[in-house]
């Protein structure tokens, strides 16, 4: 089970419950990955069988601890890639994913290596996604999602999904950046007492709880 394929899927069911709790089924794996529903369950087949998910028909898709190792390493390469990408070559955050989705796949662990060295051992992406150690280690911190926080909740950015270029040109246009600190207010948010409306983006924004 060597494959990009096989590792986009690993990767996809890791990142679905990195921020929340529900499972993945394997229709949201297929919508998430833009593929037919029927070469979702043939692909889920055949992680399975090589001992990297479990799963039952009809059932949620789950990571056994061999696919998450996998699926770690995988997440390390991709996020690695973006930041380096951000730091050295100057691409926006909004510009990035879709270039590490495709050298993910191409760089060697001792590319990677230098990357990680160079870039000062990054702990989190530009996104605020943390960046597994080479042991797959990850850090956490409590985290509340912004559209479940209650108005006057204060909390620094975290993280913002990078699914969407456009939400995230719209975010940043707002003055919200991982790292900064807002209050959550009955219009959007507060940053430095400035308000800013971000309904478009409460369901992609993660503050510290």
């Amino acid at each position: 089970m060597a494959s990009p394929a096989a590792d986009d899927y690993l990767k996809t069911v890791y990142a679905h419950t990195e921020w929340q709790d529900a499972p993945i089924t394997p229709s949201v794996l297929a919508a998430k990955l833009g593929i037919a529903p029927s070469s979702v369950t043939e692909m889920v087949k055949k992680l399975a069988a090589a001992g990297l998910v479990s799963h039952v028909p009809y059932g949620a898709v789950r990571l056994t601890e061999a696919g998450t190792a996998r699926a770690l390493a995988m997440v390390r390469r991709h996020r690695l890639v973006e930041t380096w990408l951000v730091q050295e070559f100057d691409y926006g955050w909004d510009e990035v994913h879709d270039e590490a989705e495709v050298l993910e796949h191409t760089i060697s662990d001792r590319l990677l290596e230098g990357i990680d060295a160079r870039l000062g051992r990054p702990r989190f992406d530009p996104h605020g996604d943390a960046i597994p150690d080479v042991d797959g280690h990850v850090e956490r911190v409590p985290f509340v999602l912004l559209a479940d926080a209650a108005v006057g909740h204060t909390g620094r950015v975290l993280r913002v999904s990078d699914q969407d270029p456009e939400v995230l040109r719209a975010v940043e246009a707002a003055g919200i950046a991982v790292g900064v600190e807002v209050t959550v207010t009955a219009a959007g948010v507060s940053v430095d007492g400035t308000d800013a409306e971000v309904a478009h983006a409460a369901d992609v924004i993660w503050l510290t709880a």
